[in-house]
């Protein structure tokens, strides 16, 4: 009997040892694995780094003619529209989800606004809020159909995109409503285009707003209660169900919020032009999902800052306006672009492993 308790205690010695020796072959170390987990971490410190090396050259290529309060502040502006409608793409993207037909939300906000002003007679503030309100329900429906259909997010925003861009031309009868209409009757329309001098640069209420707008979504995620609830239906619906979340309706939310955020980007989108044009914002939605995938965000969701998307969003500008100063041809800026989607998706796959 002894001698048989014995042996157990050996074998069960020897299985001990062994595991832990297992378990300190298997833990990653070194310089490597510590720069994974800082990113996995601060996903968007990626894009921040970026950002500053890629002003910090251009400064040093062009001098003060790019590196001047007015020249960045410029790319502010550029990026103003972009910024906020890639807001609304994080949201969606960090639950794992798509929405093709955010320009189109925009669009058809800005197209509301004007024509209820200029068609109807109804005061411009109003108008405002009505486009608004057609924003709000547009992501709304995505959002259900995306939940009580069971529909995949791509193809449910991509029928959308379809139906609110055609619903926009028949709507407006492709008419244009000119900026000096706006300006005389309705200035409220082109609120957000309003300037600020501040010195050399020139801000206006667009930038505040994104930057305000940015802010908002970074605490509303890090801080409250649906902030991470968003993150879980990211990562794993199911088991988010499980512990008790209510995903569908976090799901809905995150999508009448995208489209909220999108009717925002089409008032902004009206001070950016001076006009309401339904022909305006036609790549918006490519070129907020690029701002989101260069800003880290990751594509299968529950992980990333929604502070990448700016970043992201910011770097394409300075790219855009660096090489236009440089006399460079705009196809430079697509294809290091594409450079820069490529190794951010790339960079995602290398920093996931740290949690696969």
């Amino acid at each position: 009997m002894t001698e048989s308790a014995s042996k157990g205690s050996d074998y069960e010695s020897s299985l001990s040892a062994a595991t832990n020796q297992v378990a300190e072959f298997e833990k990653p170390q070194g310089f490597v694995h510590k720069v994974q987990n800082a990113l996995h971490t601060n996903p968007a410190l990626v894009p921040l780094i970026v950002l500053v090396m890629s002003i910090v050259v251009f400064g040093v290529l062009l001098g003060s003619k790019f590196f001047s309060p007015f020249a960045l502040t410029l790319i502010l502006q550029q990026v103003q529209i972009v910024g906020i409608v890639a807001a609304a793409q994080s949201l969606v993207i960090l639950t794992a989800g798509i929405d093709l037909s955010v320009g189109a939300i925009m669009v058809m906000s800005s197209v509301v606004m004007g024509q209820f002003t200029f068609r109807y007679g109804i005061p411009p503030f109003i108008s405002v809020m009505c486009g608004l309100a057609v924003g709000t329900g547009i992501g709304a429906i995505n959002g259900l159909l995306v939940t009580r259909m069971k529909l995949p997010p791509f193809i449910v925003t991509l029928g959308m995109w379809q139906i609110v861009l055609a619903a926009n031309f028949l709507y407006s009868a492709n008419e244009t409503i000119r900026s000096q209409d706006i300006e005389q009757n309705a200035a409220i329309l082109q609120f957000f285009g309003t300037t600020l001098q501040l010195g050399s640069a020139r801000l206006t209420y667009g930038i505040i707003f994104m930057l305000l707008l940015f802010g908002v979504l970074t605490y509303a995620l890090t801080q409250t209660a649906w902030g991470r609830h968003v993150y879980a239906v990211g990562d794993d619906k199911e088991a988010a169900e499980l512990s008790g979340m209510e995903a569908n309706k976090v799901l809905v939310s995150v999508y009448a919020l995208s489209g909220l955020i999108c009717a925002f980007a089409g008032w902004a989108l009206i001070g950016r032009i001076g006009s309401v044009s339904p022909t305006s914002g036609q790549l918006a939605n490519i070129e907020s999902i690029t701002a989101v995938v260069i800003g880290g965000i990751s594509l299968f969701g529950g992980r990333g800052s929604v502070l990448g998307s700016l970043f992201g969003a910011l770097i394409v500008g300075v790219f855009t306006l660096g090489l236009r100063l440089m006399g460079a041809d705009a196809q430079w800026t697509y294809l290091l672009i594409g450079v820069l989607i490529i190794a951010a998706v790339s960079v995602d796959q290398w920093i996931r492993k740290v949690s696969g």
